[in-house]
């Protein structure tokens, strides 16, 4: 079974910065991503990471300011988010990513999600 937890998130004002955690029990050497929602609109893509942490993605409107890692001796998911933004306001999930299912992009192509931890952004 395997399960996701995040943790690591809060208030901050436009221009701070959080570190997002995701821990990860079960089948652990898998992509992983982080995915957020914010009121009223759907589910986007935030940023992914491969199973060794070698190669990674980003969505454009978080390029240069989001960095996701991985510890995988701890089995632990990283977001830090730096330069945040009132528009960063949402639930950040994490997710595991099916083997072999193709673009880190579409939420479809993850089976297994954590709860989700609310980082709220005040201008």
């Amino acid at each position: 079974q395997v399960q996701l937890a995040e943790s690591g998130g809060g208030l901050v004002q436009a221009g701070g910065s959080l570190r997002l955690s995701c821990a990860v029990s079960g089948r652990t050497f898998s992509s992983n991503a982080w995915f957020r929602q914010a009121p009223g609109k759907e589910r986007e893509f935030v940023a992914a990471i491969n199973w060794n942490g070698d190669s990674t993605t980003y969505a454009d409107s978080v390029k240069g300011r989001f960095t996701i890692s991985r510890d995988n001796a701890k089995n632990t998911v990283y977001l830090q988010m730096n330069s945040l933004k009132p528009e960063d306001t949402a639930v950040y999930h994490c997710a595991r990513k099916r083997k072999y299912s193709g673009s880190y992009q579409l939420d479809n192509n993850y089976d297994y999600w954590g709860q989700g931890t609310q980082v709220t952004v005040s201008s």
